[in-house]
């Protein structure tokens, strides 16, 4: 049996993970508490116990548990489920039916749960990686609630990674080891215990009672991030990509991205990636360049792999080629320390709405120049700094790209704004000055 289904938790008090919907008071664990079953959908990344949490729910409830997955199954085998729970209401029996990966239904598939749902039959499960919103027919979710179930921290990998560790022949492991791992499952529990099964594999056959690093290297030397004989680590390999495409070097980006995929990284990790690349070296430069790599990673979402790790290598080029700037970067950490330097301040009374009448009394919005009435939409002199601070130019477009237009849209605001504050300082625009 393999690791992850030897260890699965038979009671809530040994799930590790999900404290925001099982700690004490929180949803699913007063659903447990005063045995209210209802249907739900769980809707939460690869490997942070949907499956686990469905089970525990028909063996608190007693209930018979029909699995069935999205991607095997059909209107026969949602039949067969009808059949089975009616058997077992006519012996006395309630049944819990628990849909993988419901997302892969179609809108008639989905449908034909919804009688059943209304009449008591069964308690309906869902579990998707998708969003339900989009991808669940709005009937079923009228009559599920969801539940949203998050990766897995680094604490509580390291916790089901000493778990495992200690049922594989009561292994022990290094700290700088155990963070490895842990981060190498990258909030999936599922791929925690596939590692650790290789791990302790791999110390059976050295002898060894104690994973340190060069073993645990060694174990997971493809899936692990390690990519060639040299011994080149996974951030080694994730930083030389990063840095191509912010050299703009498509071939040597594809080169590194390969070597990512064929080492097992998960690609999604990499779409990540992609996206913060997108904003860190070129943001506005080219601001297609964000929207083609969201594109890529919804892309592969959809199709999986191999198919859709061409989009991914899509944007990866395109990131390559596109004109960099980190201006977008460089501002959002002038805004951070302008703030921390300036602390909080009040915000103008132009600047505030006013949606009552005490509002309107003290003062808010008075004043405000509402800038789709002026010349070019544009409230030349206005403000909208706090009163006691300076005006930051936080942001600084380059010459690159996009920026280039934008950094000349820019100096025309600026130009607008100084001479409309010099006419208002001006004696001529004095109150009471002109005869």
């Amino acid at each position: 049996m393999p690791l992850a289904e030897r260890l699965r938790p038979h009671s809530l008090d040994d799930v590790v993970g999900q404290s925001h919907l099982l700690a004490p008071g929180k949803p699913l664990r007063l659903a447990f508490d005063t045995r209210r079953l209802h249907s739900m959908i769980l809707w939460g990344p690869p490997g942070v116990g949907k499956t686990t949490l469905a089970r525990l729910i028909a063996q608190q409830f007693e209930a018979q548990f029909i699995a069935i997955s999205a991607v095997l199954a059909g209107v026969k085998d949602i039949r067969d489920a009808v059949l089975l729970a009616e058997q077992a209401r006519a012996a006395g029996r309630s049944t819990l039916v628990f849909v993988d990966e419901v997302h892969r239904f179609n809108k008639s598939q989905q449908d034909a749960f919804l009688p059943h749902v209304e009449s008591g039959l069964f308690t309906f499960i869902g579990a998707t990686t998708e969003n339900p919103s989009f991808e669940v027919n709005s009937a079923l979710l009228s009559r599920a609630t969801v539940y949203v179930l998050q990766p897995l921290s680094a604490d509580e990998l390291q916790t089901l990674a000493r778990r495992g560790l200690a049922a594989s022949g009561g292994l022990e492991i290094e700290p700088q080891a155990l963070a490895l791992l842990a981060a190498h499952a990258d909030g999936d529990a599922r791929r925690l215990f596939n590692a650790v099964e290789a791990v302790a594999a791999a110390a059976g056959e050295a002898g060894r009672r104690l994973v340190d690093l060069p073993l645990l290297e060694a174990a997971l030397s493809e899936a692990l991030r390690r990519y060639d004989k040299g011994g080149d680590q996974f951030y080694d390999v994730i930083s030389a990509l990063h840095k191509s495409v912010r050299g703009s070097d498509p071939d040597a980006a594809l080169y590194w991205m390969a070597r990512m995929l064929d080492g097992g990284v998960d690609p999604l990790y990499i779409g990540r990636r992609l996206i913060r690349m997108a904003s860190e070296d070129i943001g506005l430069a080219d601001p297609r360049a964000l929207g083609h790599t969201l594109d890529a990673v919804a892309a592969f979402e959809r199709l999986g792999s191999p198919e859709g790790e061409l989009a991914l290598v899509q944007a990866v080029l395109y990131l390559a080629i596109a004109p960099k700037s980190n201006a977008v970067y460089r501002a959002a950490g002038e805004a951070r320390r302008f703030v921390r330097e300036h602390g909080t301040q009040a915000v103008p009374m132009h600047l505030r709405n006013a949606p009552t009448k005490l509002m309107k009394q003290i003062g808010a919005a008075q004043g405000y120049r509402y800038a789709h009435d002026e010349p070019g939409a544009f409230a030349a002199g206005e403000r909208y700094f706090p009163e006691a601070l300076p005006e930051a130019r936080l942001y600084r477009p380059t010459e690159r790209g996009q920026e280039a237009r934008i950094a000349e849209r820019m100096a025309e605001l600026q130009r607008l704004n100084r001479q409309a504050r010099a006419a208002a300082a001006s004696p001529e625009s004095a109150p009471g000055d002109k005869a």
